[in-house]
């Protein structure tokens, strides 16, 4: 699925080389294709104030839609 640029979604998988988990919240601030033909984004980890924590890069598949079934919770980022 291709989300439109800016959309909020949450990571379905973990991404441990970031210190990220599965639920986390993204903004999609970019759109791009690998050329191994995989599609991907740059995307911005947002704090629970809504800043802007990292953009990191990740696969498609490794995000997420938000449903109107969820809420947010807040955690401190591993170091």
């Amino acid at each position: 699925m291709t989300f439109p640029l800016y959309t909020d979604v949450a990571l379905a998988r973990d991404l441990p080389e970031y210190r990220l988990r599965r639920g986390d919240l993204l903004r999609l601030v970019e759109h791009h294709v690998a050329p191994d033909g995989e599609e991907g984004y740059s995307a911005e980890v947002l704090g629970a104030k809504g800043q802007t924590l990292a953009v990191v890069a990740v696969a498609a598949k490794a995000v997420e839609a938000l449903r109107d079934d969820e809420i947010l919770s807040v955690r401190a980022i591993a170091v």
